[in-house]
């Protein structure tokens, strides 16, 4: 008895053979095939919905997929959506990571950072909310973002491509 590849038992088709004299149309026929396959299963969307108030940010309902993440990332005040961010549906990023520090970016809705905050401010009371608080300000749709070596307040919708200086990447959203 010959071994059968897994997609053949599973009814898929195991032949992919690509040689000098094959055509454009035999490829076209491929990725067609792969496409209209019923047995390949998309990822279900699951809804996640969390409400706090001075706790790191995660008050609005978005469509969260495992595993995807935000291109571009955008950041946004305390009115703006939060999710997976994409051109077409501009979300702000609420799974935010410091590739300088390696640490996650806290968001808090509603308030802003005073202006005194300094780098040893955020080195030495990240990620305590209890030590934070003393430079906090509240401000209506504003939202504080920070991790232990940047931070920023912000009120609209901005693409963090436009923050040159902030090394904060999406951080893949989960379940």
């Amino acid at each position: 008895g010959e071994e059968q590849p897994a997609a053949a038992k599973e009814g898929r088709s195991a032949k992919v053979s690509v040689s000098a004299d094959s055509s454009e149309e035999d490829l076209d026929n491929i990725i067609d095939e792969i496409c209209n396959d019923s047995s390949f299963t998309k990822t279900p969307l699951k809804l996640k919905s969390n409400s706090a108030s001075l706790t790191p940010e995660r008050n609005s309902v978005a469509v969260q997929a495992h595993g995807k993440k935000c291109c571009p990332v955008y950041l946004g005040g305390s009115l703006s959506p939060s999710g997976i961010g994409t051109n077409i549906s501009k979300r702000t990023c609420d799974q935010l990571r410091c590739t300088a520090c390696d640490f996650r970016v806290s968001l808090f809705n509603d308030y802003i950072w005073d202006q005194s905050c300094d780098y040893l401010f955020f080195r030495n009371n990240m990620p305590e909310l209890s030590k934070l608080r003393a430079k906090m300000i509240k401000k209506k749709g504003a939202r504080a973002y920070a991790c232990q070596c940047s931070w920023r307040s912000i009120d609209e919708l901005t693409d963090l491509q436009t923050e040159q200086q902030l090394r904060w990447v999406c951080g893949k959203h989960g379940e």
